[in-house]
């Protein structure tokens, strides 16, 4: 490697996956409820985070038509909490888009969410299910005929949190080696980078309950001299980045980690890549990033 691998590990948690398949008439429709469905990681203020795992063409999909899985995930087992915020982002963001259906995806899931109370009932009442290749579909009446979804949606046990930071010198290391990380992660299938380039990172404890997760101060470059001997950035660093992952399995998360890392390599500008972890108090996975590399 052209740069440091700190000698650390990084710390997730276990979390619940719903992974589904979406398609529609077009590749544009697609794409837009890609974008809109995981453009609000939201697992930090209590709500449930999504990524793309990626697209799919019409060979693919259950009815033959341009497709996207999309995995939705939640920091709970709660499920009739993970319901009620899942049907959310369904109705904001997929249903109200042209011609669109929704199928379960899951693998081996241990138990499932039926959506008729949240989603089903869009239909006011109207609603009725249909039976589409072996799969039993809420078909929900909308004024652009019609909505489809799969009345169980499969619930999986993964793990959220997987994460890698890169230390950059230059703002042009940051897009540069993050677009080769996200694009080497597309091709790893069964996980999903729900923030991108992520230029917040945080830390549990917090001087402000009240709104969540705050800065990771030692670690921000804006603070090394105010902070002194407590700042954790080092000389010639001027931007410390984070990719996040999410993934269905370990062996999913290691092979997350290996890609992406080493998809950084020869990136002119970046120092050394660390990771996030919180002394153990966070969740049961570790992964150390050189055992992962090897």
């Amino acid at each position: 490697m052209d740069f440091e691998i700190e000698d650390t590990y990084c710390e997730a948690f276990t979390g619940t996956c719903v992974r589904m398949i979406v398609t529609a008439e077009d590749d544009i429709t697609i794409k837009k409820i890609a974008s809109d469905a995981s453009a609000t990681p939201g697992t930090v203020i209590g709500r449930t985070e999504s990524g793309v795992e990626k697209f799919l063409d019409k060979s693919e999909t259950p009815d033959n038509r341009p497709g996207v899985i999309i995995q939705f995930w939640y920091n709970t087992k709660d499920l009739a909490k993970f319901d009620k915020e899942l049907s959310f982002r369904i109705r904001q963001d997929i249903l109200v888009k042209p011609f669109v259906k929704i199928f379960d995806a899951s693998i081996d899931p241990f138990d499932y969410i039926d959506t008729t109370e949240h989603v089903g009932h869009c239909g006011d009442g109207y609603e009725w299910t249909e039976e589409i290749d072996g799969r039993t579909m809420i078909r929900v009446p909308i004024c652009v005929p019609d909505f489809y979804i799969e009345q169980k949606l499969g619930c999986m046990q993964g793990i959220m949190g997987v994460n890698f930071w890169y230390y950059c010198s230059t703002k042009e290391a940051v897009l540069e080696a993050g677009y080769k990380a996200l694009d080497a992660l597309s091709e790893v299938d069964g996980i999903c980078t729900p923030f991108d380039i992520c230029s917040a990172g945080s830390k549990v404890e917090t001087n402000y309950p009240e709104i969540g997760p705050t800065t990771n101060h030692p670690y921000c470059p804006s603070l090394k001299e105010k902070l002194g001997d407590e700042s954790m950035v080092e000389d010639g660093v001027n931007y410390i980045p984070e990719i996040v992952i999410d993934a269905l399995t370990v062996e999913n998360a290691k092979e997350s980690l290996k890609k992406g890392i080493e998809a950084l390599n020869g990136v002119e500008g970046v120092i050394k890549v660390s990771a996030g972890n919180y002394g153990g108090n966070l969740g049961k996975y570790k992964f150390n990033l050189k055992d992962v590399l090897d």
